[in-house]
């Protein structure tokens, strides 16, 4: 039962990536070769590797993060607060570094659980993939090998809202529409992140946009759970 879930153990999180190389040319031949596979796996017949490399940030195996954004629900003077935080460095390796030692004081929790939108599929296991890439230690709550399922601390609400329907994909766009919650992509979307941040070179922009997803996720939750959902005046920022 969701409502087993307290507010204040589920930590939100959200990320944003990108390839690893600004565009396909600046890929090592030997990478060319590894991403020249992959592309056949995953386009149509008629595009070419470079064509398909646009879409290499979905994949850890060629892409990074850039931006890791978190936030918990706590109650603050008779009020539900949103917390948000977000991890965003040119450098992967020290936004991770960052995010993992939050990560593991949060999973000191008894019950602390993670929470993200399509985050079984993508999210979590991208987070540990580019961790171990960059010879960081995983944090306990997403070294999941070996666990049986009901150790394993992850709320997805995508996931939730298949209610056992394996075929059906639901955007965070639609189910914040639907649910007539504020909606994050009104500024940029998912599509468009890795030309402002190798084009535009505007991080900040990319943390906003992922800090309102993370808020997006917490308020679906808390429609999940029948709940009442977080006012714009609740919202902390740490920056």
């Amino acid at each position: 039962m969701i409502d087993n879930y307290k507010n204040e153990d589920i930590l939100f999180l959200d990320i944003e990536t990108v390839p690893q190389f600004e565009s396909y040319n600046q890929l090592p031949d030997a990478f060319k070769e590894l991403w020249a596979k992959k592309a056949k796996k995953i386009s149509a017949e008629e595009e070419s590797p470079e064509e398909v490399y646009q879409r290499a940030g979905i994949y850890a195996e060629f892409g990074k993060i850039i931006c890791i954004s978190v936030g918990l629900i706590v109650n603050k003077d008779d009020k539900i607060v949103f917390r948000v935080k977000s991890f965003a460095d040119q450098d992967e390796a020290e936004l991770l570094k960052g995010f993992v030692d939050m990560l593991n004081k949060f999973s000191a929790k008894p019950n602390a659980t993670l929470c993200a939108h399509n985050g079984k599929e993508f999210d979590f296991p991208y987070i540990a993939r580019r961790c171990l890439i960059n010879g960081i230690r995983l944090p306990k709550i997403l070294d999941i090998a070996g666990k049986k399922p009901w150790e394993v601390m992850f709320l997805d609400t995508m996931e939730l809202w298949k209610f056992g329907d394996y075929k059906h994909y639901t955007s965070l766009n639609l189910l914040t529409h639907i649910f007539n919650i504020p909606t994050p992509k009104d500024d940029i979307d998912g599509s468009q992140v890795a030309e402002v941040f190798y084009k535009e070179k505007d991080l900040e922009r990319i943390v906003r946009y992922c800090e309102k997803d993370v808020l997006a996720v917490a308020q679906l939750l808390l429609r999940y759970k029948n709940e009442p959902t977080i006012e714009p005046n609740n919202i902390e920022v740490a920056h």
